[in-house]
């Protein structure tokens, strides 16, 4: 996909978009949060970038909500799909669901909706689903005791690429080599040409080291998992629970994860841990050996009385000899056991094996003296032995769990990249169970919904009534005042917006016509100035134009003008509407007079009242076909004239019939 094609990308949108390792096929999958990944692009703004290579993919023109409240009907009923997402992920993926007229793309959104609509939003799924999220790169990774030598500067350059996280070095010879590896644990030389020179120090040849990247660096494979280790345990327990196939063996992914700690070390190893263990605990044993040795040598001294000649004395004396020959002569037996006693505390403190307790045991001098005191040569021999193999088992072990772990990192990614679509199907899927829907039929002209209800009115679903309400071609709907006539716009509106996204709609059936454009204009606030009048009339101007493949639904055009020439406007609309051979819905009060003034047969149903009782209006939700409903000051000039008539004589006589008289005006 070239990514300058994509509606609203650009050439800096779509540089920035190249630094992402696979713009095209997150653009394909959907992939909201890796899009925003890339510098610069907001949540917002990749949402758009994915929707705009839908659009290019289906070859949609785009422009189906054709005005500002078509546009709040669709924003309203994606909140409500994104309330019902577990992760930011799904609700930032639910925002690239857009009404359509593209039939590929509706078609698509229909069969992943039919299968999502199958699936059971199960509490333990749902609660899998909260701690997962999209795998994010491992940041800052820098291996410090390695690094890569070679002579050549173009094998720099690639090296330098392909190993951000090490460093590498440029050396003229085996000299320059040894120099590295004096403060380097590992050096990896890249040309053939040090093959058998022998330096001190772990050196090796590898000149196929960039072709080996896991091995080289296994802290990359390692540390990309120890940074999403929660995530992928998530999208375990997601598949378990709502039971995915998956195409990584479960049980041998949590294994690997659980060889890892949370900063990206080899967790569970034994002998890794006795190593590393020994290393750090080298000098507080050492001291404590010492402490052993003293403490034994002191308590033999103090048990021990000894006596020494005057011409053995003098001897000593003369020969400048001080408390160690004293020890030597008088206490041999007595300091060997108490040396002997701090090098098996040694020994066995540090878990120390054959070779490494050989180098302990030269830690403390056969040689008598007090206190007793540590060889530091020998200790430093000892740690550096320590070190050394503790970071041989380290790199040992990193290389072996780094090469399975490089093989299970894309099925792992995929099981993520599923549960987090799982969670965009349950979503769907809990939409439609909340809202008792079904995935509507398209085409034919005007619309048909049996027993729909609007999820975007302010009371609880369960308490909304249901409607029935068809058209063919264009309709006038009246009815009284907050009878519902607004509700059932809004209601086909959702219908329709829902069906042209592809995703189902709140009723038992529907069908809606296979439109291009929604025109849903909300009720003015008052009449407009001549200016606006003026621009509302240019907009009604140029629906005409490819009208058949438009739906127009219309709140109370009325009110932009004085009430003797709205009629008259209405009524030319609808004639220019019904001549083009356009669908849709007037709802207005002067539906009777629309209807004398209109050029042609135009069908007035409405919202029937049964009355008012307790100042409360009945109605019947559902329009009735072909009625002209009563208005609100009728029912209650109606409820007068009864109720005088019920008075009899008297001033209740003279009222009713002055009711009576208003009445007959209607």
């Amino acid at each position: 996909m070239e990514l300058e094609a994509i509606p609203g990308v650009g050439a800096k949108t779509a540089e920035s978009l190249r630094s992402l390792d696979d713009p095209e096929d997150a653009l394909r999958r959907g992939d909201v949060a890796a899009v925003a990944r890339a510098p610069g692009v907001t949540d917002g703004r990749a949402a758009r970038i994915v929707r705009g290579a839908i659009r290019a993919r289906h070859d949609d023109p785009g422009g189906f909500l054709a005005t500002d409240r078509a546009t709040e009907v669709y924003e309203r009923v994606l909140a409500l799909l994104q309330e019902r997402a577990v992760t930011d992920y799904a609700s930032q993926r639910l925002r690239t669901f857009y009404p359509s007229a593209a039939e590929s793309r509706i078609a698509e959104v229909n069969e992943f909706a039919a299968a999502a609509m199958d699936r059971d939003p199960d509490p333990e799924v749902l609660d899998a689903l909260a701690g997962v999220e999209p795998l994010s790169p491992p940041e800052g990774l820098a291996v410090r005791d390695r690094c890569l030598a070679t002579t050549d500067a173009e094998t720099y350059s690639e090296a330098r690429e392909a190993f951000p996280e090490l460093s590498v070095e440029v050396v003229e010879d085996a000299r320059g080599l040894a120099d590295l590896a004096r403060g380097y644990s590992t050096v990896v030389a890249l040309d053939e040409a040090f093959a058998g020179v022998e330096v001190d120090g772990d050196v090796r040849v590898e000149p196929d080291a960039l072709e080996r990247p896991e091995e080289v660096v296994p802290e990359r494979v390692l540390s990309f998992f120890a940074t999403n280790r929660d995530r992928i345990r998530a999208a375990v327990a997601v598949h378990e629970a709502a039971g995915l196939d998956a195409d990584v063996d479960l049980g041998e992914l949590d294994a690997a994860l659980e060889q890892l700690d949370a900063d990206g070390a080899v967790a569970g190893d034994d002998e890794l841990d006795r190593l590393s263990t020994a290393v750090d605990d080298l000098d507080a044993a050492v001291s404590t050996a010492e402490s052993v040795a003293n403490d034994r040598l002191r308590e033999a001294i103090q048990e021990r009385d000894v006596t020494i000649e005057g011409a053995d004395l003098l001897s000593l004396v003369e020969r400048g000899a001080g408390v160690d020959s004293l020890l030597s002569r008088e206490l041999a037996d007595e300091y060997a056991a108490a040396v002997d006693a701090a090098r098996d505390h040694l020994v066995d403190a540090l878990a120390l094996r054959d070779g490494e307790a050989s180098i302990a045991e030269q830690a403390f001098d056969d040689s008598p003296t007090f206190p007793v005191d540590h060889d530091p040569e020998a200790v430093s021999r000892l740690r550096e032995e320590l070190t050394a193999a503790r970071d041989r088992r380290s790199a040992e072990r990193k290389r072996e769990l780094a090469a399975t772990l490089a093989d299970l990192r894309e099925p792992t990614r995929e099981l993520v990249e599923r549960a987090l679509e799982l969670d965009v199907e349950l979503a769907v899927a809990r939409f439609a169970d909340d809202f008792d829907c079904v995935l509507a039929e398209r085409g034919g002209r005007g619309f048909d919904v049996e027993s729909g209800r609007s999820p975007i009115l302010d009371v609880a679903f369960e308490d909304v009534e249901p409607v029935d309400y068809g058209v063919d071609g264009v309709a006038l709907l009246s009815g009284v005042n907050s009878g519902g006539k607004t509700s059932t716009l809004d209601l086909v509106a959702v219908v329709v917006v829902l069906a042209h996204m592809g995703l189902p709609v709140p009723a038992e059936s529907a069908r809606v016509p296979e439109v291009e454009e929604l025109h849903y204009y909300a009720k003015s606030q008052g009449t407009l100035d001549a200016g606006a009048f003026e621009a509302t009339l240019r907009d009604f101007a140029g629906l005409t134009e490819g009208a058949a493949r438009k739906l127009v639904l219309v709140d109370e055009l009325e009110s932009i003008t004085e009430p003797g020439a709205s009629a008259k406007i209405v009524a030319g609309i609808l004639e220019e509407l019904h001549e083009a051979g356009a669908s849709g819905v007037f709802v207005s009060h002067l539906a009777g007079e629309i209807r004398d003034q209109c050029g042609f047969d135009v069908t007035v149903d409405g919202i029937r009242a049964r009355g008012l009782e307790d100042g409360e209006l009945v109605v019947e939700r559902s329009p009735v076909k072909d009625h002209l409903a009563r208005s609100t000051p009728e029912l209650i000039v109606e409820k007068l004239a009864t109720e005088g008539d019920e008075a009899g004589g008297g001033d209740g006589a003279a009222a009713g019939s002055f009711y009576d008289r208003l009445l007959g005006k209607f």
